[in-house]
């Protein structure tokens, strides 16, 4: 099978896979002890593809399907202890993990994605010459500066007297929800950089070396981001976790299934911007139709779910379902089984490169 229909088939068979997964724990698990763990495979995902190329040497010379099982035991052993160092040091021991250290837990993804992908593994790559080390110390880094941002930016004063709160909780800059979509919508852009390979950055070879490329790069995202919360919820006047839900979350959604699902390959003879464009809209399309999708069987998968304040609980159970679940899955069949068994393992590859 080949793309782009390799990458719909597989995209479909992931997509029923996780939401049989969701189906099996109670809406209280899901979003709490489920939703933590899950975020906590991404980082090590993102290190291992990026750094690794999905093909670390532990793993080099297995074959189909033991391969794929051995990649994902291994990112599951991390994120058992990176769970547990988030719910001890963030969430203060409390059981169920409320949303304060499932906060923490979604920016260390994007600040993963600005260490190994904007930023290539700099300054770590290149100071240290074993590309494991590197990578390991690419994963740590993105813990440490996460705690530091959540401590100087995130404020959660107007949690003070919920069951959720905790006396360890920062008081940041910022209210904690905005500064959360404020990450995840420069992931969103990063995404939407991807989709134009890079144009116009590539015109520029000074520019394409790092740490110049991840500066520029942080530039474009962090002030994307700004303005795209400036015109959604400041001029639109839309809710932040409505903009989460319905903008950012399906746009990052829908740029996985185009760039590394589809692998790149449904505007391929395209020549960029006007491959970038399509890439975009597309990646918009595809989110926003599978978000309403998710959202129609939530009833089926988890039950009918109260929307809006106070406590977002559809809005909190779709963002999960789509980036905390699925976007794993995506990543564990597309690279560490090289979507076996639809093709052959010697014709896999890995997701789209940066």
């Amino acid at each position: 099978m080949k793309q782009p229909a390799l990458g719909l088939v597989a995209s479909a068979l992931v997509m029923a896979i996780a939401l049989a997964y969701i189906s099996l724990f109670p809406v209280g698990t899901f979003l709490g002890w489920v939703s933590l763990f899950m975020l906590a495979l991404i980082p090590m995902q993102v290190v291992m593809v990026v750094l690794w190329g999905g093909n670390p040497s532990f793993a080099a010379g297995m074959s189909q399907p033991g391969k794929g099982v051995v990649l994902v035991l291994f990112t599951v052993l991390v994120a058992i202890g990176a769970t547990a160092a988030t719910y001890g040091i963030v969430g203060q021991s409390v059981s169920p993990p409320g949303p304060i250290p499932s906060h923490f837990a979604v920016v260390v993804v994007p600040t993963t994605f600005w260490l190994a992908i904007m930023m290539g593994g700099w300054p770590f790559t290149g100071l240290i010459k074993s590309s494991t080390t590197a990578a390991y110390a690419v994963l740590l880094a993105a813990y440490v500066l996460t705690y530091v941002e959540f401590r100087v930016l995130f404020n959660y004063d107007f949690m003070q007297g919920a069951p959720v709160y905790l006396s360890s909780a920062p008081h940041g800059m910022f209210n904690a929800v905005m500064v959360l979509v404020f990450h995840v919508t420069a992931l969103a852009v990063m995404f939407l950089v991807l989709c134009f390979d890079l144009w116009p950055l590539t015109s520029s070879p000074a520019v394409m070396k790092q740490p110049v490329l991840g500066l520029v790069w942080s530039a474009i995202t962090l002030g994307g981001a700004a303005l795209a919360m400036w015109i959604g919820v400041g001029v639109l006047g839309m809710d932040p976790m409505s903009f989460l839900t319905g903008v950012t979350a399906p746009f990052i959604f829908g740029a996985i299934i185009m760039l590394n699902m589809l692998q790149n390959s449904l505007f391929a003879n395209m020549t960029q911007p006007s491959k970038g464009l399509a890439n975009a809209i597309g990646a918009a399309v595809v989110g926003v139709v599978l978000a309403h999708l998710y959202t129609a069987l939530t009833p089926l998968v988890s039950g009918a779910l109260p929307s809006g304040p106070p406590g977002y609980e559809l809005e909190v159970w779709l963002a999960n379902s789509l980036l905390s679940v699925t976007f794993p899955f995506l990543i564990y069949y597309a690279v560490f089984f090289g979507y076996w068994p639809l093709v052959k393992p010697a014709s896999s590859s890995v997701v789209a490169r940066t």
